[in-house]
């Protein structure tokens, strides 16, 4: 399968991948932004944007494998929530492909468990799935109000997540209950302590998915990691604070690269 991806700029390779239901464009200001120091390879998770459907069921590792072959050989990656996912699981199974991992809003489990109570109750995914079935445009919509923290700011991004939603072609029902399912039971804590790169995790203070109470206890499991909290942000920092979300990612972006 060939995904679609976009790019920007010259300079050391980023990668940048999209969370569930959206597509690549979500992070084009960001792009232009860093356009001038790095190339930017903006994917469209398969089904998602203009990249094609998937030919059959995808879980976290065949995922991972086609976006991988999709990509620069080596570079710097960055997911914001379920491509967060994806790039950590790329930093597990093909190290040497990746020179740093930036997650957003992402974390090593979405759902929540007796062990880990800073995550989405399982039942709330479980219904987005059976409400993909029912009414397919209502459950995105529902999904994407979630997204954001009460407020101006909050209204303004899920605009902008609204609109990008519209400059492609919806995604495909299958590669959306594929995402949900991945979201559901996906789950990545045993594998954090031999993750090796330098990471940065940037979590939104009152994000409703990925709460950033989970800071600490992926800290325990990472050491190495470097935690950012976005004051005010919700689950799409990179649009609701864009100036404080872009000074966080150059400035570790930059580190080696002077």
């Amino acid at each position: 399968m060939s995904l679609h991806v976009q790019r920007f700029g010259t300079g050391p390779d980023v990668v940048m991948l999209h969370g569930w239901g959206l597509h690549g464009g979500v992070f084009t200001a960001l792009a232009q932004h860093l356009a001038s120091r790095f190339r930017i390879s903006l994917i469209d998770l398969p089904g998602h944007g203009q990249s094609p459907p998937p030919q059959k069921t995808l879980d976290l590792s065949t995922l991972t494998e086609t976006v991988a072959a999709a990509a620069p050989s080596r570079a710097i990656w960055s997911g914001w929530s379920l491509g967060g996912m994806v790039a950590a699981q790329l930093a597990f199974t093909m190290p040497v492909r990746v020179e740093k991992l930036v997650l957003t809003c992402s974390t090593p489990r979405f759902t929540s468990a007796d062990d880990w109570p800073w995550a989405m109750e399982p039942a709330v995914l479980a219904g987005f799935a059976q409400a993909l079935q029912e009414d397919y445009q209502g459950t995105l919509e529902r999904f994407l109000s979630l997204q954001i923290a009460p407020g101006s700011e909050g209204r303004h991004s899920l605009r902008q997540l609204r609109e990008t939603l519209l400059r492609s072609p919806a995604p495909a029902a299958p590669a959306l209950r594929d995402g949900l399912t991945i979201l559901r039971s996906a789950d990545l804590r045993a594998q954090l302590p031999a993750l090796h790169c330098a990471t940065l995790l940037i979590l939104g203070e009152r994000d409703k998915l990925v709460p950033a109470a989970v800071g600490p206890a992926v800290k325990a499991l990472l050491p190495q990691a470097r935690i950012e909290v976005i004051k005010g942000a919700g689950h799409v920092p990179f649009l609701s604070h864009q100036r404080e979300f872009l000074a966080t990612f150059n400035d570790f972006l930059e580190e080696h690269h002077d």
